[in-house]
């Protein structure tokens, strides 16, 4: 089974996936690191941060790896980049 989600790219994740937002497919159930690989699959550039990015599923942090998502249609995943400070 499969769910549409709202995926929202910030900064660096932005400008490497060349788009500040879309709406994908995916599997209605789904490890936080097979929902990064198939973001990784639509856009190969966003392989360049995948040590330093993290995911949010509707507005709570995910690490990447197998922790098992429960996605429901209009979900909303961000990807959030390595933020640089000073």
């Amino acid at each position: 089974m499969t769910t549409e989600v709202l995926v929202l790219y910030f900064a660096k994740s932005a400008e490497l996936a060349e788009v500040r937002s879309e709406n994908i497919t995916v599997p209605h159930q789904v490890t936080s690191l097979q929902l990064w690989q198939e973001l990784v699959r639509k856009h190969p550039r966003l392989a360049a941060i995948r040590d330093q990015v993290v995911l949010a599923v509707r507005q709570e942090y995910v690490s990447l790896g197998d922790e098992l998502l429960i996605l429901h249609p209009g979900d909303e995943v961000a990807v959030i980049p390595p933020l640089s400070g000073g």
